[in-house]
C-alpha cells in the first residue's frame, strides 16, 4: 500500500513537472514567433483576409430597451416591489456600465501587456500570453484561427471577459471586480519581473564602497572609471598595498591590487539585506526575479541576451505552489541574490585593478624583479 502511494506521488510530481515545462515552452515559443515576424513570409497567410474584429461591445446591444423598460416601471409604479430598489439599482448599474467597461479594458490591457516585457517570466500561465495576443490582434490569433472574446454584463453590475478557442488549453474568464481587488491590493494578474540588473547597478553606488566622485549625480550610477576605495585594499605588515604580479608578455609584468573581499562583503551586506527586504514586499516579484535571473546564477551579460528560458526550467518556482513563500525559500533567495550581485556586479571591480600608487602601477621587467627578490631573500637571511 505504501509503495502504491509512493508511486502515485511520483506520478503526480512528474505530471506537474511536465505541465510546467510545457507551459514554459509555449510561452517562449509564442514570444519567439511574435518577435520573428515569420508570418510576413507565409504566402498562404498573406493571401487570406483576417477577421480580428471580436466586437466585444455587442454586449451593450439591447441595453437601451431594458433601460427604457426600467424607467417606465418606476414611473408607472409597476416595480417588483413598492420600493423599486431592484429597478433603481439596475438603472444605476447600466449608467455606470460604459465607464466600468473602459476601466476594465484598460486595467486588463495593462496587466496582459506584461507578457511582452523583455524579462517576462515564462512560468506565468500561458493563457495570459495568448489572451494578450488575441486582445492586441497579433498575427495568428484571430477568429480565423478559432479564437474568440466575449464581454458579459452580469446581473450584479460586474463584467467579465471570456477568452477561448484556438490553442488556449482552457477558457480564461476574468471578472472586473476581482481584477480591481487584486490591483488595489498591489497583487498582479501576471507578475512583472523586477529589473534586477537596474537595481544592482544602482545599489553599487549606494553601498559605500566607492568615492562619491565616482557616481554620476544625474543617473546615480557608477562612472566607467569607478574604482573601489583604497581602504578595501589588502595591506602588508608595513602598511603598503598588497599586490599580485601578473606577467603581460615579452618578459614584462605589472602589479594588480589584491582586495579584502571579506571586508567588502561586510560593508555591502546591510545594503543587500535592505534591497532584498524591499523585494520581499512583493513575493510574486521575488519568484519572478528568482526564475528569470537568480536561479542559475547566470551572468548579467547572459541575462541581457535573454537566456530566461534556460533559467526557467527545473529550478524555477511555480507561483501557485510557492505562494506564500516559505522561510526556507526566502533565505535561499537572499543568499543567492547576494551571490548574484557579487559575481556579476561587485567582483568585477576587484579584478585586474591597477595600483593606487602611481609608481607601483608602472610596468616592470620580470627578470629584474626575480633578481631583486632573490637578493632580498639572501639579505634577510644573512646568506650573502
Amino acid at each position: 500500500m505504501m509503495e502504491n502511494n509512493k508511486n502515485k506521488t511520483m506520478e503526480d510530481f512528474e505530471m506537474i513537472y511536465a505541465l510546467k515545462i510545457a507551459n514554459i515552452k509555449d510561452n517562449l515559443t509564442i514570444k519567439q514567433l511574435n518577435e520573428s515576424d515569420f508570418l510576413a513570409y507565409n504566402k498562404e497567410f498573406l493571401s487570406k483576409p483576417i477577421d480580428d474584429n471580436f466586437n466585444i461591445i455587442k454586449a451593450f446591444e439591447g441595453t437601451e430597451r431594458k433601460y427604457a423598460q426600467l424607467e417606465l416601471a418606476i414611473k408607472n409604479n409597476t416595480c417588483i416591489d413598492e420600493t423599486c430598489q431592484y429597478e433603481n439599482t439596475q438603472l444605476s448599474q447600466m449608467q455606470k456600465a460604459p465607464q466600468v467597461f473602459l476601466d476594465f479594458l484598460q486595467n486588463l490591457t495593462d496587466e496582459l501587456s506584461v507578457t511582452e516585457d523583455d524579462n517576462f517570466d515564462p512560468n506565468n500561465d500561458v493563457v495570459y500570453t495568448i489572451a494578450n495576443c488575441i486582445l492586441t490582434s497579433k498575427p495568428g490569433f484571430s477568429k480565423d484561427q478559432g479564437y474568440n472574446i466575449v464581454l458579459n454584463l452580469l446581473e450584479d453590475g460586474s463584467q467579465e471577459m471570456v477568452f477561448w478557442g484556438g490553442q488556449l488549453p482552457r477558457a480564461l474568464i476574468i471578472n472586473n471586480t476581482v481584477l480591481n481587488t487584486l490591483l488595489e491590493n498591489d497583487t498582479f494578474l501576471i507578475t512583472p519581473t523586477p529589473d534586477v540588473p537596474a537595481r544592482m547597478k544602482t545599489l553599487l553606488g549606494e553601498i559605500g564602497l566607492f568615492d562619491k566622485k565616482m557616481i554620476d549625480p544625474k543617473t546615480k550610477l557608477l562612472l566607467n572609471s569607478a574604482k573601489l576605495l583604497e581602504e578595501f585594499v589588502l595591506k602588508n605588515p608595513d602598511g603598503t598595498a598588497m599586490y599580485e604580479v601578473v606577467e603581460i608578455g615579452n618578459g614584462m609584468a605589472r602589479n594588480i591590487v589584491k582586495y579584502d573581499l571579506d571586508k567588502i562583503q561586510r560593508k555591502a551586506t546591510p545594503f543587500l539585506d535592505a534591497d532584498v527586504a524591499g523585494l520581499m514586499t512583493s513575493e510574486q516579484g521575488v519568484i519572478a526575479a528568482w526564475n528569470v535571473y537568480i536561479a542559475k546564477g547566470t551572468s548579467a551579460e547572459e541575462d541581457a541576451e535573454m537566456v530566461q528560458g534556460e533559467n526557467a526550467w527545473g529550478q524555477s518556482w511555480g507561483y501557485q505552489e510557492s505562494l506564500p513563500l516559505s522561510p526556507d525559500k526566502k533565505e535561499i533567495f537572499k543568499q543567492k541574490y547576494k551571490e548574484y550581485f557579487s559575481k556579476n556586479y561587485l567582483y568585477g571591480f576587484t579584478e585586474n585593478q591597477l595600483p593606487y600608487v602611481e609608481k607601483d602601477a608602472a610596468v616592470f621587467n620580470m627578470e629584474e624583479l626575480k633578481k631583486e627578490q632573490a637578493q632580498k631573500y639572501l639579505d634577510d637571511n644573512d646568506l650573502n
